[in-house]
């Protein structure tokens, strides 16, 4: 489990969109850890088991359901189970990636469907629910990709471009039912069997050269992108709406 956190979410309800590995794993403990009953949703059944066994003293408050955030039918399902288990919702996480970094059309459709098209569809499924809620927020993970013209990974940085553009709109149209929409921006986040930590045995060249632009000198954690998701969730930031936060130890400063 994360270490202790000074936020206190007991009574929230929270739901995880791809939240069995890396940075969304992160993001569903450390709220179980603040008191919060969270509802995660992955393809995988073996990283939705292996998330409760990590979970130890919490599980009894983690709800966990398989879902591919391809398909419009299965989000519509897994927001209506996460409600009923949860008793309603305060909180959507929209954490999945397609991880289409070629220039193929599988690819582009893969970042069109699971990194933007999800978040949409999660967050239309879920706004009914967020508007009887005290607490309402929607946060949406993108990345510092999104910000500036890049050539690697050309399809995942688009779609992370549109969904900063989809957060602010929903931000604008969400005000005045009081559901805050943010999105967090991470950097390179390393974590066991990730992109990062693949990289570093099979690219060892590539690793170095991104290291090298980070100004803090290392890759970051999921556990720091967790933190960055429970102050904006949290009342402390209850007039925060609308914007792309970065989380990447000044990596976005050298682009």
């Amino acid at each position: 489990m994360p270490d202790p956190t000074p936020f206190d979410f007991s009574g929230y309800r929270i739901a995880v969109a791809g939240g069995s590995k890396g940075i969304g794993r992160a993001i569903a403990l450390a709220f179980l850890d603040a008191g919060a009953g969270v509802a995660v949703c992955a393809r995988g059944q073996a990283g939705l088991d292996a998330l409760r066994h990590d979970a130890d003293a919490h599980a009894d408050r983690l709800h966990t359901q398989r879902c591919d955030l391809a398909q419009p039918d299965q989000i519509e399902a897994w927001i209506a189970g996460t409600a009923a288990a949860l008793g309603g919702l305060d909180v959507l996480v929209n954490n999945a990636t397609g991880y289409g970094f070629r220039e193929d059309d599988e690819s582009w459709l893969a970042d069109f469907n699971v990194d933007l098209m999800a978040a949409v569809r999660a967050s239309r499924f879920a706004v009914p629910h967020l508007k009887r809620s005290e607490h309402a927020c929607i946060l949406n993970t993108s990345s510092i990709g999104s910000f500036r013209p890049r050539t690697m990974g050309s399809s995942y940085a688009a779609m992370k471009a549109a969904l900063n553009h989809y957060t602010r709109t929903q931000a604008l149209a969400l005000a005045g039912d009081r559901i805050r929409v943010n999105a967090i921006a991470p950097g390179s986040i390393e974590f066991p069997d990730g992109v990062w930590d693949r990289c570093k045995h099979e690219k060892p060249e590539q690793y170095a050269k991104v290291l090298a632009m980070i100004p803090f000198g290392r890759f970051g954690t999921p556990a720091e992108v967790a933190n960055l998701a429970l102050f904006i969730a949290s009342p402390l930031a209850g007039w925060i709406t609308g914007q792309i936060v970065a989380v990447d130890g000044g990596q976005s400063l050298r682009f």
